[in-house]
Parts: structure tokens; C-alpha cells; sequence
């Protein structure tokens, strides 16, 4: 395995990274929408198992039927997701299979065949069984889906913050040793908080977008009305609760990705009592140059605000990247903890690397000695093992301009939707808001910003780990197949024009359905 991580094809590399950034791109436009609508169709039908009336129950079957389109085309685009671990990312899935597939074994086997049961229901079941069982039957559908979501991003948020595992020399194998650190990371849960809420805020967009429209057009009034209620009370709790999660989140990436943090602020040199940049001029087309420059041009910040974000403490010490690629000493809650710099690891990853070979030399040689004492270098070292595949430091700095400019994208979009929502109910609980068109236009003029920002919010998570494929212990450069890149590219080019034509079709089928229904029961 160590020769093979060490003669990848660099194509083949940045075309394995551009096919699952795309595919995830395109499963993550359909993911959010199914768990949002999940909950405003639940809290609808729940409406008409208290009330008995009609109306509630037309209204959450168009919802459903929404749902149903947008859930089909997700499972499509998952699917493939999944298998590009093992045609795209063989070294990766070998390294750690063994902790990384337990979660997905667990979300198809549980999550998703629960999701997929009562989704049957759900859709085929009107009329068939009990209204408590129906009602039941859409909640469970939900709560699949949110199951799902939660061992998907248990894997995710392991490859973030590996925990609960150990390497196996013998195997060359991470193994687990706790799933509960596993499944229990606090990364996980905090980042599974995170990312459902802001999927019920997509949702919620979602819904008040539609009603709008139908407000624009003096149609199905009483739907649009009351979905507006309730989409926007669970736009507005899920936006102030994402306020709070991604507080939590930032505090997270501040003790467990300091670099990513860096990337994010565009903080070059660090310090006490860090201000948090509101926005700057960092230039978005190429890599600043953050040895030479103190900060970016324009810079406007909030004094002490970082400082407090990632340590709790108005005056916390904040490494920048100059400082995390040299090393630094921090005084947070340690008496002087010393980071070692990323020539120091680098150097210590090497001799992991040697140490691992040579172990299994000396194991092939049945050398026990030998094997022992390589063993203890390697394990010495194991820490920082993956920094050994890296040939030069400035690899381990993600691409600021992109972690920059996401994060404050997201954060913009993420307080005009908390603005929005209050806006709406205030509107709809106190004025006309079928006469007011520039209500509705905002309305709708917000939905592709908010997938933008929930984009956005990947982006970050994304590119601001890399080189990493898992934080600290395999690099992107030894993760991928040993395979020719232009099979990779080809397969990329086939996926975009299937996911495009996925989406395409998704949208012209719900705009139809949209556009041809008709709420039955109206003054019910």
C-alpha cells in the first residue's frame, strides 16, 4: 500500500476531487429540500388529524407530492455518491473502511429502508389505513430521512475529527476500537444540528416561495396563507437555532481545525484579543500571499469578536497561518501547550512512513526485534503520519479566497433569511399579505440564495480540511484509485450531464405540479 499511495496519477487526483465535489453538489440541492419539507408536511397533516377539515388534508398532500418528486431524484444522486468511495477513492476506503462504513452500513440498513417503508405509506396510504396511522407514517418518513442524515454526517464529521479508532501495522488498517466516540463525536452532533436546521430553513424558503407565487397569481389563497404561517415560525426557530449551532461549530473548528479557522478569517498572523473580519479585500482569483502581508487591504472587523468566538474569552490567543506552519504556543486553558510546526510534522510523518515499511520487512523477515523497534517509531509518530505524503508545506494552507468569501456569503444570506422570516409573519399575522407583491417577490427572489448559502456552508467545510481527505492522517494526494484520469474524466462529464438532466427534470415536474394544482376545499 505505501508504494501505491506514493505513485498516483496527479490527474487522476484533481479528477477524482472535481467528480465527487460535483456529485455532492448536486445531491446536497435535493437532500435539504426533502428534510425541510418532511417537517412542514408533517406539522400540516398533523393539522388535519386535530381539526378533521379538508383543507389541511389537500394542503399536506400537495406538499407531499412535492416531496415525493424532489426525495426520488435525491436517492439517485446518494446512491452514486456512495459507490465513488470505492471506484474513485479506493486507498481511502481501504485505510479507514472499516470505521467509515460502519455509520453507512447502519444509515442504508436502518435509516433508509425505515425512510423508504413508510414513504409507501405515506403516498399510497390516503384512504387505506387509520388517520393515526397516515399521520404516523409521514412522521416516520421524516424522521428516516433525519436518521439518515445523522450517520451520513457522523461519517463526515469523522473524517473531520477521527476519533475512537487505531492503526493496525499489521493490516495497514485504521479499526475502529469505540463506535460510541464514533457516533457520539461532539463534532457530529454539532455539525448534524448545524446542517438539519439549515435544511428546514431551505424548506421553509421553499414553501413561503411557492405560496407567494400563488399569492402573485391569486390562486389557492387559503394554502399559500396558512403555509406561509408555518413555514415561516419554523424558518424563524430553525434560523435563530442555526445562529446558535453555528456559534458552536465555529468554537469546534477553532480547537480541532485552527487552519480551516485561518482560512475562513483570512488571519495571516495571529495573536490575543483577535478582531473577527466583517469583510476585506482579499483578492478571490489566486492565493494571498500570507507570509508577506500582515492582513488584507479594507479590512473592517469587530475588536475582540474572534478572540471570543474561538476561545471564550475576550483576549484568547488566535494562531493565524504563519503561525500554524511554524508552530506556535498557546496559553488557552494550558500552561504554554506548544504546537509543533508543519516542518516538524512533515518530518515526523516521514519517519512514520519508513518506520511502517520497514516493519513489514522486518515482519516478512520474521525479525522480531527489528519489527519491535520499528514499531515503536512508528506508533512514536502515528500521529502524524499523514503528514508525510506532503512535499512542501504551502499544501497544508486550504485556499483562502474560497473559505473567505463562502463563509461570509453564508453568514450574509443567513441573517437576510432570520430578517425575512420575522417580516413574514409579522405581515401575515398583521397586514394583507396577498396585497403586498414586493413581499412576494422577496419571497422568491431568496430561494436560490439560500441554496447558495447552504452551498456556501460546504464550501467551507469542505475546502477549508484540505489537503485532507481525514484531518491529520491521509492527505487528498494518497487517498484516491490507482487509475488513469481520463477515465475519471470521462465519468465526470457522464454525471454531469445525467445530474443536470436529474435536475432539470425535477424542477419541470414540480413547476408543472405547481402550476396545475388546484386546493380543493378552500373556504373549509
Amino acid at each position: 500500500m505505501t508504494n501505491i499511495l506514493l505513485n498516483i496519477d496527479a490527474g487522476a487526483i484533481d479528477w477524482a476531487r472535481a467528480q465527487f465535489a460535483l456529485t455532492a453538489i448536486y445531491h446536497w440541492l435535493f437532500v435539504p429540500l426533502t428534510l425541510g419539507l418532511a417537517l412542514i408536511m408533517g406539522i400540516m397533516e398533523t393539522c388535519y388529524y386535530r381539526t378533521g377539515k379538508p383543507f389541511w388534508k389537500s394542503t399536506a398532500r400537495f406538499w407531499q407530492k412535492l416531496f415525493g418528486i424532489n426525495f426520488a431524484m435525491g436517492v439517485a444522486t446518494g446512491i452514486i455518491l456512495e459507490f465513488e468511495f470505492g471506484t474513485n477513492w479506493s486507498n481511502y476506503s481501504w485505510f479507514v473502511g472499516d470505521i467509515f462504513g460502519a455509520p453507512l452500513a447502519i444509515e442504508g440498513i436502518v435509516a433508509f429502508f425505515m425512510e423508504s417503508t413508510f414513504v409507501a405509506v405515506m403516498f399510497f396510504g390516503w384512504d387505506k389505513v387509520s388517520r393515526g396511522f397516515h399521520l404516523s407514517s409521514t412522521w416516520l418518513t421524516g424522521i428516516g430521512a433525519t436518521l439518515s442524515a445523522w450517520w451520513i454526517l457522523v461519517a463526515n464529521s469523522w473524517m473531520q475529527y477521527p476519533v475512537g479508532c487505531e492503526f493496525n501495522a499489521d493490516t495497514v488498517r485504521n479499526e475502529m476500537v469505540s463506535f460510541v466516540d464514533v457516533a457520539l463525536s461532539p463534532v457530529a452532533a454539532m455539525k448534524f444540528l448545524h446542517t438539519v436546521l439549515s435544511a428546514w430553513i431551505i424548506g421553509a424558503v421553499f414553501v413561503l416561495a411557492v405560496s407567494c407565487w400563488y399569492l402573485m397569481k391569486r390562486r389557492n389563497t387559503k394554502l399559500a396563507k396558512e403555509s406561509i404561517k408555518i413555514a415561516g415560525i419554523v424558518g424563524l426557530v430553525a434560523s435563530l437555532l442555526t445562529l446558535w449551532s453555528g456559534d458552536h461549530s465555529a468554537y469546534q473548528v477553532a480547537k480541532t481545525q485552527p487552519m480551516k479557522l485561518a482560512a475562513m478569517e483570512a488571519l495571516y498572523n495571529g495573536g490575543n484579543s483577535q478582531s473577527l473580519t466583517v469583510i476585506a479585500a482579499v483578492n478571490p482569483f489566486a492565493q494571498p500571499d500570507y507570509q508577506n502581508e500582515t492582513e488584507p487591504p479594507l479590512r473592517i472587523a469587530i475588536p475582540n469578536a474572534l478572540s471570543f468566538l474561538a476561545t471564550r474569552t475576550m483576549n484568547g490567543y488566535v494562531p493565524g497561518v504563519n503561525d500554524i506552519l511554524n508552530g506556535y504556543t498557546s496559553y488557552n486553558g494550558y500552561e504554554g501547550k506548544k504546537e509543533p510546526s508543519y516542518d516538524e510534522k512533515i518530518a515526523s510523518g516521514k519517519k512514520a512512513i519508513a518506520a511502517l515499511s520497514a516493519y513489514r520487512k522486518a515482519k516478512a523477515e520474521t525479525n522480531e526485534q527489528a519489527a519491535a523497534a520499528n514499531l515503536k517509531v512508528l506508533n512514536d509518530n502515528m500521529m502524524n503520519f499523514g503528514y508525510g505524503y506532503i512535499k512542501d508545506k504551502a499544501e497544508l494552507v486550504p485556499y483562502i479566497p474560497v473559505c473567505f468569501y463562502a463563509f461570509r456569503m453564508m453568514v450574509g444570506v443567513g441573517s437576510l433569511l432570520l430578517l425575512l422570516f420575522v417580516v413574514v409573519l409579522f405581515i401575515v399575522y398583521k397586514k394583507d399579505i396577498s396585497r403586498m407583491r414586493w413581499m412576494h417577490w422577496a419571497a422568491i427572489a431568496m430561494l436560490p440564495l439560500t441554496y447558495i448559502c447552504s452551498e456556501c456552508g460546504w464550501l467551507v467545510a469542505e475546502f477549508g480540511r484540505q489537503p485532507w481527505t481525514i484531518q491529520d492522517m491521509l492527505p487528498t494526494c494518497a487517498s484516491v484509485s490507482n487509475i488513469g484520469s481520463s477515465s475519471v474524466a470521462l465519468t465526470f462529464f457522464i454525471f454531469l450531464a445525467l445530474f443536470t438532466t436529474l435536475l432539470f427534470v425535477e424542477i419541470k415536474l414540480m413547476l408543472r405540479e405547481i402550476r396545475n394544482h388546484e386546493a380543493e376545499n378552500e373556504q373549509a
